[in-house]
């Protein structure tokens, strides 16, 4: 551990049990499993999640190493420069097989739960229905989209945004001639802390005949 490193642990007075608790939910233990890997009882993790014991710095990196991140994850304050992406500088990604574009908008510190994307999305696109943990709000940017959400269709053209839970079966797609771009931000864990794809989608229905666009409703503009 650097001399850095140490220095911020005993100076500084960082609360470390919601990071802890937070980072455990992330990787699906339970306190029982954090337990075991770390080799201190559920009863003092517990009392460390809620803030009622300080761990020291080797139960500390005990906890780190059990949830796979590095000391500085509980106790290094994020940089405002890592947080800043710049439209001209910002790389884009896509998944194999979609066709799909993706701009990273988020950033990674102790304890985020946040990831944000701008997606750009071509004509004729449609997505498999899915569900999964967490939250999920969009905002139309550019173009016009047809989102399936619990198997009712609404016509979302630029402006209109829609927030919903991650459980409701959802899905959308983009049945016009020109592109669509869609600000994404949602809790879903996208990235873990090697910067790896985690999964945590559920496919509900690929089919797209299941989804009755009929029942499109599109808002009535001024």
């Amino acid at each position: 551990m650097s001399s850095s490193t140490a220095r911020a642990a005993s100076d500084v007075d960082t609360k470390v049990g919601a990071l802890i608790r937070a980072r455990r939910r992330q990787l699906g233990f339970t306190l029982q499993q954090l337990s075991d890997a770390s080799n201190l009882s559920v009863g003092y993790l517990s009392q460390v999640e809620r803030d009622h014991a300080t761990p020291t710095l080797g139960s500390l990196a005990g906890i780190a190493r059990a949830l796979g991140v590095g000391l500085d994850y509980f106790v290094a304050q994020p940089r405002a420069q890592d947080a800043l992406t710049r439209a001209a500088t910002r790389p884009n990604f896509s998944i194999s097989g979609s066709a799909v574009s993706y701009e990273r908008l988020a950033t990674e510190f102790p304890g985020n739960q946040l990831s944000s994307f701008i997606l750009t999305v071509p004509p004729g696109y449609a997505s498999e229905t899915v569900s999964h943990e967490g939250e999920e709000l969009i905002y139309i940017l550019e173009g016009s989209i047809t989102q399936y959400l619990d198997g009712e269709a609404m016509v979302m053209t630029a402006g209109d945004s829609l927030h919903y839970r991650g459980n409701t079966p959802h899905a959308w797609s983009n049945p016009n001639d020109a592109p669509a771009k869609i600000l994404w931000t949602g809790t879903l864990t996208i990235f873990n802390a090697g910067d790896e794809k985690t999964s945590r989608i559920e496919l509900v229905s690929p089919d797209k005949s299941a989804v009755k666009p009929s029942r499109a409703k599109n808002k009535n503009k001024s």
